[in-house]
């Protein structure tokens, strides 16, 4: 329900200040010479890479390419919302729905009977599963797009009626942003201030006018169901890189920095990461939102609220993965953002330094991978405006695209409208924040909010769970932890581990889940979780195995050699045979050397694409289709496997 043309028509630089207008004039900057300056966003721009055909690995079209930086693939969302619960009141209205006949969301809103509410019940549900448990929905528009024009109390009436029907599907509703879209005469109606209702629970309907023409109304609602256990919890995992953890700290201890790293100590898991004031490993924090759309509270009684019970009371939950920004721990960040599944990468710009090296880098990546980005440029308290200007001039060049739009976030309605079509449009949004004052952090929240899944699970599939770190829990034993990509996992299910040094897979026990520290009973596609294992020891796992379906025919084996589709994006000299890089894909990380290639003379410069088989040092397990990145120190090149050999 979502108006697309809001996005093409709206001006970007009309709502800027002065001082941070987003320019399509770009500075250009200098860099040093030589294999080490050379980031990955550069070598995407300087080979002319076809709109984001590498970004997604096309890699098999040999078409022509233009500059693909800053273009984000559209990926669907998820459609499948079960959970396998029987008692579930969602699902008897989708069968339902194909038996209704059509009415039109005005009758259906001022005229509740029955079978109005049935149908607009039946709407809802059906748009919950779509967004796996929430919904964007517009008030005052029809399906189709034609304004309702509702009077004051008409709206009253359809706020009220929608209010009904999302407490029959066990969902509440709150508002996102209201406004009056025009006079009922016809005419368009005088400019209005934008109302602010993301931050109240219980936000006001009156919207101040300058005029007393009676005038339509619209709004945005965020319609989410009401998780009955951890389960259900509506999860999104976002990569942060970049100058993040001050933020981070911030967003999820919700606590305003004091301008000394005072935030984000909290967030560091090393002594040496205290010291220095760099992230060197993978961490995870955790955001929560309940079914109204508020934040839950992470300082209970003056102490920093545990996972348990945030989750206890949210209805959706954005997982923040920390990654490393520095140059030194690069391995660490790329392999958190395959092998975590990211849903969104959050890129933060410190405004006083501007785009570096690395900023080009995990963009870069972020492209390659086809994971949608958001910019969020941070200390502008601080900064000069000239300064904060060239900031933003530098990242429009580098976004600026024919498939990326700059959409700086001032208002809440550019907030909901980006965020409902983040997903499915080529869109960049930039925000503008201050941990010490905490200017702009009202807008992201709200963004955060209402983000959408990116991603698409299938819980009808056999099982397939990457393992992304290992631990040994005294009384418990060995516990792995990754991410469910296909299927469903029970407390007691038996599934394959593997592959080990020699390929194969051996039958383990699940015999305890836990997701977000707390207890469940199962896990589905799509879910961050842990699992304790019966009877094995932790040093028989690396990171990189996986956990597949017991009744997988015929039975899983690992692989040494397969064949990608491949893009050099950089390279000082030549690559040919035996060279060897470390290769990542998905949760596989490690060394590969090459064995053959589909080229005449055996070679590949920068910019060449070629087929080529690659050998592993150990078993993998790889699925065709999947993406990989190489590299040897910075990224050298993207592609996906296209073929298993042995």
């Amino acid at each position: 329900m979502l108006k697309k043309d809001e996005l093409k028509t709206r001006s970007t630089e009309a709502s800027l200040p002065p001082s941070t207008v987003t320019t399509t004039a770009a500075t250009s900057t200098s860099a040093p010479s030589g294999d080490s300056a050379v980031s990955l966003g550069d070598k995407l721009s300087a080979i002319n890479l076809s709109n984001p055909a590498v970004a997604s690995s096309s890699l098999s079209s040999s078409k022509a390419a233009a500059p693909a930086i800053a273009a984000v693939g559209p990926i669907g969302p998820i459609d499948d919302f079960d959970m396998n619960d029987m008692d579930d009141p969602l699902a008897g209205f989708e069968a339902q729905r194909s038996g209704i006949k059509d009415i039109s969301l005005k009758e259906q809103f001022l005229n509740p009977t029955d079978a109005n509410i049935e149908s607009l019940q039946t709407l809802l549900a059906a748009r919950i599963r779509e967004g796996s448990g929430e919904t964007l929905f517009e008030i005052g528009v029809e399906e189709d797009g034609a304004p309702m024009k509702l009077s004051d109390a008409e709206y009253e009436t359809a706020l009220t009626t929608v209010k009904s029907a999302a407490a029959a599907i066990g969902a509440e509703v709150a508002i996102m942003y209201e406004k009056n879209a025009g006079l009922l005469t016809g005419a368009p109606a005088p400019e209005i201030k934008d109302k602010d209702t993301s931050a109240a629970p219980e936000p006001s309907l009156a919207v101040s006018t300058d005029t007393d023409q009676p005038t339509y109304k619209t709004s945005y609602v965020m319609i989410r169901k009401t998780p009955k256990s951890v389960e259900e919890l509506l999860e999104l995992r976002v990569a942060v890189v970049g100058n993040v953890s001050t933020l981070l700290g911030v967003l999820t201890k919700g606590v305003l920095d004091d301008g000394r790293g005072k935030a984000r100590v909290n967030l560091f898991r090393h002594k040496h990461e205290i010291d220095s004031g760099r992230t060197s490993s993978v961490g995870m924090e955790i955001l929560g939102f309940d079914a109204k759309s508020v934040p839950v509270p992470t300082m209970t009684h003056g102490r920093n609220a545990p996972w348990d019970e945030i989750c206890g009371k949210a209805a959706k939950v954005l997982s923040f993965i920390d990654l490393a920004g520095h140059e030194r721990y690069l391995k660490t960040t790329v392999f958190g953002m395959t092998g975590c599944a990211p849903d969104f990468v959050m890129l933060m710009i410190g405004s006083n330094a501007g785009i570096v090296g690395m900023t080009k880098e995990h963009l870069g990546l972020s492209l390659a991978l086809g994971v949608p980005v958001l910019v969020v440029i941070t200390k502008i308290d601080m900064c000069p405006p000239n300064v904060l200007e060239n900031t933003v001039k530098q990242l429009t060049k580098i976004l600026k695209s024919a498939g990326c739009r700059k959409i700086p976030m001032f208002s809440h309605e550019d907030v909901v409208v980006t965020a409902g079509n983040f997903v499915s449009d080529r869109i960049c949004p930039i925000f503008q924040v201050s941990n010490v004052t905490g200017e702009g952090l009202d807008l992201l929240k709200n963004f955060l909010n209402v983000l959408p899944i990116s991603q698409k699970y299938n819980r009808d599939d056999p099982v397939e769970y990457q393992i992304t770190d290992t631990f040994s829990v005294p009384f418990v034993g060995t516990v792995v932890s990754g991410v469910v990509m296909n299927g469903i996992v029970h407390a007691g299910d038996q599934l394959y581990l593997g592959p080990d040094g020699n390929g194969a897979f051996q039958m383990v026990t699940v015999k305890s889940i836990q997701r977000k520290r707390l207890n469940v009973p199962l896990a589905c596609a799509g879910h961050s979780a842990s699992f304790g294992l019966k009877k094995i020891r932790r040093s028989t796992i690396r990171k990189g195995m996986v956990m597949l379906d017991k009744e997988t025919t015929p039975p899983p084996r690992g692989c040494r050699e397969f064949e990608a589709e491949i893009l050099v994006l950089y390279h000082s000299t030549t690559i040919g045979h035996k060279y060897q890089a470390m290769l990542h894909c998905g949760a596989v990380r490690q060394t590969a050397r090459v064995l053959a290639m589909d080229k005449p003379d055996q070679i590949l410069r920068t910019g060449d694409r070629a087929t080529v088989r690659f050998q592993f040092l150990q078993p993998a397990y790889l699925k065709v289709g999947a993406r990989l990145i190489f590299r040897e120190g910075r990224t050298k090149g993207i592609g996906k496997v296209s073929k298993i050999v042995a």
